[in-house]
């Protein structure tokens, strides 16, 4: 699988990630262009959300709504990607960038961690965009999330594309079933996701399911780690980290 991946396999264990770019309160907005900027001229990896606007543009935005990040009402997903282009993050002059931008801005600095945000049963539309783009862009990138069937359509159309299964433990997920939280806690949807690695929360390390997982050959990336103390607490059981509020 090493060689199958080259760089972007390499890069998945080193350096570790920021998430939604290098950004703090009173700087560069998460998932703007300038944190992603200061994420490569710091030398770590890059995390970053992907959604699509109304006209079907990948946009790198994280919330379904506008609100917190731009005090605009409504959803992403109403508006298309030269409306969105309009809006400012954060009170900053920077603006939502599209998927290609941010990849055009990046270059090779960074692995990019491209995590889709597709709700289940609408599986497709968003995928297919991002494969459209990551296609001809020269640096590394992987493509993650909590959809499972998101992952088994890229297993299925384009495997070549290395992808890492998001997950956690879904203790509060209020839409679940005990049973439906206990196989997701055990990591049952990896079946359904065929992913090459495992993106898991806090709350599934140190465990049983992440480490049967890593011991048959899935690497696992830590996320959110926010403080030091943390990643220490659980870096004998993880491969890499997601951070943010600090320097990893």
């Amino acid at each position: 699988m090493k060689a199958h991946f080259g760089e972007a396999w390499e890069r998945l264990f080193a350096p570790p990630i920021a998430h939604r770019g290098l950004w703090s309160p009173d700087g560069a907005p998460e998932n703007s262009l300038a944190a992603f900027r200061a994420a490569c001229a710091a030398g770590y990896g890059i995390e970053l959300d992907v959604q699509l606007s109304a006209d079907g543009e990948a946009m790198v935005f994280h919330d379904g709504g506008l609100k917190r990040m731009t005090g605009a009402e409504g959803r992403l997903a109403d508006r298309t990607a030269a409306e969105l282009a309009e809006l400012r993050l954060a009170g900053s002059d920077e603006r939502i960038p599209t998927l290609a931008e941010t990849l055009a801005v990046v270059g090779r600095r960074a692995m990019v961690h491209i995590e889709l945000k597709t709700p289940y049963g609408a599986v497709g539309p968003l995928e297919q965009r991002v494969h459209e783009i990551i296609i001809d862009h020269a640096g590394p990138v992987c493509v993650i999330g909590f959809n499972a069937y998101s992952h088994a359509w890229f297993a299925e159309r384009y495997p070549n594309v290395l992808r890492g299964l998001d997950s956690y433990s879904y203790a509060d997920a209020r839409n679940m079933d005990a049973a439906q939280r206990r196989a997701m806690a055990e990591l049952e949807h990896v079946a359904i996701a065929k992913p090459h690695f495992l993106a898991l929360g806090l709350d599934m390390l140190p465990g049983e399911a992440a480490a049967r997982h890593r011991a048959k050959g899935l690497p696992v990336v830590a996320w959110t780690v926010k403080e030091p103390s943390q990643w220490e607490a659980i870096k004998a059981h993880c491969d890499n980290l997601i951070f943010e509020g600090f320097r990893a």
